[in-house]
């Protein structure tokens, strides 16, 4: 008799241990959950806001180093893709002849029609 309630007294620990935890775990979904939501909610404010200084319908002069941080963080951002689209140009150029040689090199998997002509 012994033995059936060592038995069932551990069962009964490893339940309540067990319930304990899938609570835990439920508790810290949740918290997670609430902090995306707060980060999300957060972002939409400092967007919203942005746009109302940028608009003139809200003063920025306390967000004045954080909206003149961000002007500049998106005026590097064009710069670097006007650079990119300049050197593209070259690049495109350069991938066009590689294509051209790679056809030329592997014929069976170009994407270029076959010419009947050169039945291979």
């Amino acid at each position: 008799m012994s033995i059936i309630n060592s038995m069932s007294s551990r069962a009964g620990r490893v339940a309540r241990d067990m319930k304990g935890s899938v609570r835990r775990a439920r508790l810290e979904g949740e918290r997670r959950l609430l902090e995306r939501r707060h980060r999300s909610a957060l972002e939409a404010l400092g967007s919203r806001a942005y746009a109302l200084i940028r608009d003139g319908a809200l003063s920025g002069d306390a967000l004045a180093p954080e909206v003149a941080d961000v002007e500049n963080r998106l005026a590097a951002i064009d710069a670097a893709v006007a650079a990119m689209d300049h050197d593209g140009s070259d690049d495109r150029e350069a991938a066009h002849d590689e294509r051209q040689s790679a056809d030329i090199a592997f014929p069976m998997v170009s994407d270029e029609p076959k010419d009947p002509d050169r039945a291979g």
